[in-house]
C-alpha cells in the first residue's frame, strides 16, 4: 500500500509515461471515452446519494412507528399498528431496513437492527423456531392457538423474501442463522404426505419459495438434506399430477404464484450440477412448462399476463405482470444450461420493449411495490444482457418510483406524516430493496464506509477497468470496499443464474489476482491484493471530487 514515487512509471488513463518531475494537473489528459466515463460516474454518484438517503429516511421514519416495548415494527400504518407478523413486517419491510443500515449506518446495524432480530426470535418463535403473529397490546401471540399452516406460510415468506436476500449480501450472520433455523423446523414439521415424501404445503407460492430457498441453501451449506427436500417438491410438480401447465387450470405469472416457475427452474439448474440423472428426468417437463407459458402466457409485446389457464390458453387476468422479470429468470436460467435459444430470445424481447412502451406504466395499479418489482426484474436481467434501452428504462422508472415517496404526505394519513414513509404498508421495504439494487449498479458494487449524507460515489466499468468518482463536501476518512462474486464467495453456487431478490454482481474481484488503483487527485498508484480490496482500502480525502481507476495488475 506504499505509494510509488513519481519518478517511476505511473499508469495514467491513456497510459502516459511520466517523467520524474511529473506533470501538473492541467497536463493530465484523458481519452474522450474516459472523460465520458468519469462524467457518467460522477452523475451516478448523485443518483446513489439520492437513493441511499431516501432509504435512510425510510428507515428513520418507519422506526419512529416501532412498538416502544419490543422495538418491532407494525405490519402497516393504517389498520395493523398493533400487529407484527412474519409474512409482511418481517419478510418485506424489516430486512431492507437491515440492509440499509448495513451499508449506511454501522451503529444502527449492529445495534437496533440486531436487537430487533433478537427480540423477534425471543418473542415470536412459536413452533420451535418458526414465528407467529405477535400483538403489541396483548404482549403475546395474536392468535390463541397455533395454526401450523399459517405459521409455515409466514416462515416461508420471511425466509425467501427477507432473510435469503440479506444472506446473499451479508453472508454468514445472525440473520442467516435465523434463516437456517426456521427452514430446518419447517421441514421438521412438514405436514403434507405425498408419494414422494412429506412436503410443507400444497400452496403454490409457498412451495415455489421453498424450491428457490432450498436450491440456494443446498449450495451455501453443502448439506444434502436441502437438495433432497427440494427434489421432493420437484418430483411433486414435475413427475406427479401437479405440473404447472399440464395440470393447473389457473397459473399466476405474477407474484403469489409465479414463484413455482422460477423455483422449479432453480432446482433444475441445481440438478444440472448436482444430480445429472434427476436433471434428465426433469428436462422434458421443465421445457414443456416453459414452452406452454411462451405459447399462451404473453401479450403482443412479449410480457406476461397476470394469470392464465395453461390448459385452455384462456387469459384469466389480462393485466401485465409487474413480476415479468421473475418469470424471465426461469427462462434465462434454463437457456444458460440447455442453450434453448428461444428462451433467451423471449427474454430479450421482453426487455427490449420496456423503454418504448412501458415508461411510467401503471404497474400493480400504480403501487410503489409494483414499480419496485418491475425494476428489480429488469435490473437483474440487464446484468446478464446489457441492452441500452433497458438501462434507460430502469433509470426513468426509478425516478418514478422515488417520486412516490415524495407523495406520501397525504391529508388522509394522520397516523403518519413523513416523507420517509412511501405508502405506509409493508411493501415500503421493497422500495428500499430495489433502490439499493439500483445504487449498487451505479457504484458497480463499490461501497463507502462510513456513509455520510454528502458522499456521492459512482462508478463505471470501461474496458475491464473500474473508473470511480467520489465527491465529498467536507473532508472524509473511511474505506472503499469492493464486491466479490458473491454467488461463489457467499453462496458457493456453481454459476450465477438469475434469481429473485438477488443483488446482481457488477465489478467483482478475482481471488488470485492483484489490482492497481490510480488516484488522480494525489497522482499516485498503489497495488492491492484481492483480500485488501474486499476488506476495504483506507482513504483520507479533502473535500472535492476525486477520481480513481482500479485495474487488474499486469
Amino acid at each position: 500500500m506504499q505509494k510509488i514515487p513519481l519518478c517511476l512509471t505511473i499508469l495514467f488513463v491513456g497510459y502516459l509515461s511520466l517523467s520524474c518531475n511529473g506533470p501538473s494537473k492541467s497536463e493530465i489528459e484523458f481519452t474522450p471515452e474516459q472523460n465520458t466515463a468519469f462524467e457518467q460516474a460522477q452523475a451516478n454518484g448523485i443518483l446513489v446519494n439520492t437513493g441511499l438517503e431516501r432509504c435512510r429516511l425510510f428507515v428513520k421514519d418507519w422506526l419512529a412507528q416501532a412498538d416502544s416495548s419490543t422495538g418491532l415494527i407494525p405490519k402497516n400504518l393504517y389498520t395493523d399498528l398493533d400487529i407484527w407478523n412474519a409474512k409482511d413486517a418481517a419478510a418485506d419491510n424489516y430486512p431492507f431496513m437491515v440492509l440499509t443500515a448495513a451499508i449506511t449506518d454501522k451503529e444502527l446495524f449492529e445495534g437496533r437492527m440486531l436487537d430487533m432480530l433478537k427480540n423477534e426470535t425471543r418473542l415470536t418463535s412459536r413452533i420451535d423456531r418458526m414465528p407467529d403473529t405477535y400483538s403489541f397490546s396483548k404482549k403475546g401471540f395474536d392468535n390463541p392457538e397455533a395454526d401450523l399452516e399459517s405459521i409455515l406460510f409466514g416462515s416461508s415468506e420471511y425466509i425467501k423474501d427477507g432473510l435469503l436476500p440479506l444472506t446473499e449480501w451479508l453472508g454468514k450472520s445472525p440473520w442467516s442463522e435465523r434463516m437456517i433455523g426456521i427452514l430446518d423446523d419447517m421441514w421438521k414439521h412438514a405436514p403434507v404426505e405425498t408419494k414422494f415424501g412429506k412436503i410443507v404445503s400444497t400452496n403454490v407460492e409457498e412451495n415455489g419459495e421453498m424450491l428457490q430457498v432450498l436450491s440456494r441453501v443446498y449450495w451455501m451449506t453443502g448439506e444434502q438434506k436441502y437438495l433432497d427436500w427440494a427434489i421432493r417438491l420437484g418430483d411433486y410438480y414435475l413427475l406427479g399430477d401437479q405440473h404447472p401447465t399440464r395440470d393447473f387450470t389457473g397459473l399466476r405469472l405474477r407474484d403469489h404464484g409465479c414463484e413455482v416457475v422460477s423455483g422449479l427452474s432453480e432446482l433444475y439448474v441445481t440438478t444440472h450440477y448436482a444430480s445429472k440423472g434427476k436433471k434428465a428426468e426433469y428436462q422434458p417437463h421443465i421445457h414443456e412448462m416453459l414452452d406452454r407459458i411462451l405459447e399462451v402466457g404473453r401479450n403482443k409485446d412479449g410480457l406476461f399476463y397476470d394469470a392464465i389457464n395453461p390448459q385452455t390458453g384462456a387469459i384469466l387476468k389480462e393485466r401485465v405482470a409487474d413480476n415479468f422479470g421473475y418469470t424471465f429468470n426461469a427462462f434465462y436460467s434454463v437457456y444458460q444450461i440447455d442453450a434453448v435459444e428461444a428462451y433467451r430470445t423471449a427474454t430479450l424481447k421482453g426487455l427490449s420493449v420496456l423503454n418504448d412502451k412501458y415508461r411510467n406504466y401503471d404497474w400493480e395499479d400504480g403501487s410503489s411495490d409494483g414499480y419496485a418489482d418491475a425494476i428489480e426484474g429488469a435490473l437483474n436481467l440487464y446484468a446478464r444482457e446489457p441492452i441500452a434501452s433497458t438501462a434507460a428504462w430502469i433509470d426513468s422508472e426509478t425516478q418514478v418510483m422515488w417520486s412516490l415517496q415524495d407523495k406520501s404526505l397525504r391529508p388522509n394519513t394522520s397516523q403518519w406524516n413523513s416523507s420517509g414513509v412511501i405508502e405506509g404498508w409493508h411493501g415500503d421495504g421493497n422500495f428500499a430493496r430495489t433502490t439499493i439494487m439500483y445504487c449498487l449498479w451505479k457504484t458497480q458494487g463499490v461501497t463507502a464506509y462510513p456513509w455520510r449524507s454528502d458522499i456521492q460515489i459512482g462508478a463505471v466499468k470501461e474496458n475491464g477497468d473500474l473508473l470511480i468518482s467520489l465527491n465529498v463536501e467536507q473532508d472524509w476518512e473511511g474505506v472503499l470496499k469492493f464486491d466479490t462474486p458473491r454467488h461463489q464467495t457467499i453462496m458457493h453456487m456453481p454459476s450465477d443464474w438469475p434469481r429473485i431478490n438477488q443483488f446482481p454482481e457488477w465489478f467483482t474481484l478475482e481471488k488470485d489476482k492483484n489490482y492497481e488503483m490510480i488516484n488522480y487527485t494525489e497522482q499516485s498508484e498503489q497495488s492491492f491484493s484481492y483480500q485488501k480490496l474486499k476488506e476495504g482500502i483506507p482513504l483520507s480525502l479533502k473535500k472535492g471530487v476525486h477520481k480513481f481507476i482500479v485495474k487488474t495488475a499486469s
